[in-house]
């Protein structure tokens, strides 16, 4: 038991996520991270949204009863009062049905965020936290924390080479002087000669609607305390720095906090929204070979049309090569597979393994006998992927994936693209069976590239150890969140 010195001078900080599953899991890690260091760790959701962390959230109290309990507060979201479906409190129930994400109803759920200003601001005033870690689609909570002299940080859901990107694009506009949007031009300004088209660009919007939301996003993050990445230096050193010399003033690379999550039941449960059983699934992979898998998940937000999942079922089945393959579709015992080959199942019976819905990732990636990573190239999986030391196969879809990609392709040199040109709104550019066997064949065979990657894992591992360099970003963050304490304290005593 600590003494009540002790327990007076923990930092509590409060975190909130945006309301998506990749925003959420990170969070969590995030707050089991400084609970691990002597914080007081409160999430902040709704009460759909809770049911995803107090699993792994009692799992966590329980088996560390040394540290400060993790905790959860509910906050109201009347999803009806605010012109959304009954139930939709999260990016899942909109991207789950075809149906909704016709309309733009992503955007109406992202600017309903604003009715949480009022409870957030009760919230602070009563409990005072040391620290409020707010998401980057939350802009308006910099102004909320100031109000009651609460450090804001914005936590990021991407890395800060896509950052850094997107900075350079927007300011120099390059895409401007090119002859067609399928030219390719080297990004003015950004370390490292990277490659992009304007296809691929997604700052030309900016009068848009998500365009100049954007914009207030970066206001925020610019007048916060400082800005929470999910990255570790060694993967991204000279966007790091282009980052906290050109972009945002303040920044502290504490990741990847994946590798927080330490024991099989952690890894296991991290996100579970049921589907697989883990162990049937990791039965299957201990009776293949060593590094003789491809993963292939595109995230919880990608939908494919039957045609194009239909071609990356015939390009999997070309390569020859076994695979695990994560489709965001349901599928009933005995029903028909529309979105399958005919006879597919039975030809690949024993070299495949299809899952429909939610995979336990980490455990899968972690697994030996996986050699490489076909990925949408969201940031979560990109990180997972390079701190399971595997080459990847890129597919971006939307977002700042494109951006994702061009790192792991032409700067970590540890990946292959699919061949996606450009954005298409909904499911991405249409590849073809023949390009997805031969990115696969290639991604499972080049040694350089795969050294190159597992260097990349070795580096992932030292970072959050002790003495690393994310564990000492950590560290020197609650340092300083202990020193503003004490500098409002004194501050009042006066």
């Amino acid at each position: 038991m600590g003494t009540s010195d002790e327990a007076t001078s923990k930092l509590h900080i409060f975190f909130f996520p945006y309301m998506a599953h990749g925003h959420m899991i990170p969070t969590l890690d995030m707050a089991k991270l400084f609970a691990t260091k002597g914080a007081k760790s409160t999430i902040l959701t709704t009460p759909l949204n809770s049911k995803l962390f107090e699993k792994p959230i009692k799992s966590f109290n329980q088996e560390n009863p040394e540290l400060e309990d993790i905790k959860i507060q509910i906050l109201n979201f009347p999803c009806t009062e605010l012109g959304l479906p009954e139930g939709c409190e999260n990016t899942d129930f909109i991207f789950s049905n075809h149906d909704l994400t016709k309309g733009n109803l992503n955007m109406k759920f992202l600017l309903a965020m604003e009715y949480f200003k009022d409870q957030l601001e009760e919230l602070l005033e009563t409990v005072k936290p040391d620290c409020f870690v707010a998401n980057m689609f939350f802009p308006w909570a910099t102004k909320v924390a100031e109000k009651f002299n609460v450090p804001r940080l914005v936590f990021h859901g991407t890395g800060y080479f896509s950052l850094c990107a997107s900075h350079c694009l927007r300011l120099h506009k390059p895409y401007k002087n090119v002859a067609s949007s399928s030219e390719p031009f080297v990004i003015p300004e950004l370390p490292g000669d990277v490659v992009i088209t304007e296809e691929q660009v997604i700052e030309k919007e900016e009068e848009s609607v998500m365009g100049k939301f954007m914009k207030e996003i970066r206001d925020s993050e610019r007048d916060s305390f400082g800005v929470l990445m999910n990255s570790f230096y060694d993967l991204e050193p000279a966007y790091a720095d282009f980052f906290k010399s050109h972009v945002a003033k303040r920044a502290w690379d504490i990741g990847p906090l994946s590798l927080g999550n330490r024991e099989f039941k952690e890894k296991a449960e991290r996100g579970k929204k049921a589907s697989i059983d883990e162990h049937e699934c990791l039965k299957w992979l201990d009776s293949k070979r060593c590094e003789s898998v491809i993963y292939l998940s595109f995230g919880t937000m990608s939908s494919f049309d039957d045609e194009q999942l239909i071609e990356i079922a015939a390009g999997l089945e070309l390569s020859g090569h076994d695979f695990v393959w994560v489709v965001n579709r349901s599928s009933s015992q005995g029903e028909k597979v529309e979105w399958l080959p005919e006879g597919f199942e039975e030809r690949t019976k024993g070299q495949g393994l299809i899952i429909c819905g939610w995979a336990p990732q980490v455990l899968i990636l972690d697994h030996q006998a996986i050699g490489g990573f076909l990925t949408h190239c969201g940031w979560n999986s990109l990180l997972e992927g390079a701190a399971s030391g595997l080459p990847m196969v890129t597919w971006p879809i939307g977002a700042e994936q494109f951006y994702n990609e061009k790192l792991v392709t032409q700067v970590l040199k540890t990946g292959v693209s699919v061949g996606v040109e450009k954005m298409v709104k909904g499911s991405g550019d249409f590849i073809s069976r023949e390009k997805v066997e031969i990115a696969v064949r290639e991604v499972m065979v080049g040694e350089e590239r795969r050294k190159r990657a597992k260097q990349l894992a070795v580096m992932a591992k030292d970072a959050v150890r002790e003495g690393g360099s994310s564990d000492v970003e950590v560290k020197r963050l609650m340092d300083e969140l202990k020193l503003v304490r004490l500098q409002k304290e004194q501050e009042t005593r006066t």
